[in-house]
């Protein structure tokens, strides 16, 4: 369904160094990256979606949609831990801790923050565990 997203950033090289340590728990890497984007996926496969992170192709400053977010899928609740943990120790902020969403379904587990842009993003989990 989809082929990739992207948010904007205005300091790539803080942005890249935030997203290979967040993203490392959800099995995500760093596959492309030169002077305004870098990509992430969870191989180098063409077919597969990607997440880019990018400096504004209008360069004007990036900026935060209201009531958009990401949500990255995770392996595990562990998962989950980690990559709200990893965010606030970068220095994202907290948008919801890591739990249960039972609202959303009864093995929902998310986490959320807002990384160094402002963006706000996610990791969820739909493993019992």
């Amino acid at each position: 369904m989809l082929s990739h997203f992207m948010l904007g950033t205005n300091d790539l090289p803080a942005a890249t160094a935030f997203y290979d340590e967040i993203l490392a728990p959800l099995a995500l890497t760093r596959v492309y990256k030169d002077d305004d984007s870098a990509a992430y996926a969870p191989a180098p496969d063409e077919s597969g979606p990607r997440f880019w992170i990018c400096r504004p192709y209008d360069n004007n400053p990036a900026s935060v949609g209201n009531g958009t977010h990401v949500a990255f899928l995770a392996p595990s609740r562990a998962a989950v831990n980690a990559f709200y943990d990893t965010a606030l120790r970068l220095g994202g902020t907290d948008e919801g801790t890591p739990g249960p969403r039972p609202q959303y379904s009864e093995t929902y587990y998310g986490a959320y923050v807002r990384d160094l842009d402002g963006n706000k993003i996610q990791a969820v989990c739909y493993k019992a565990e």
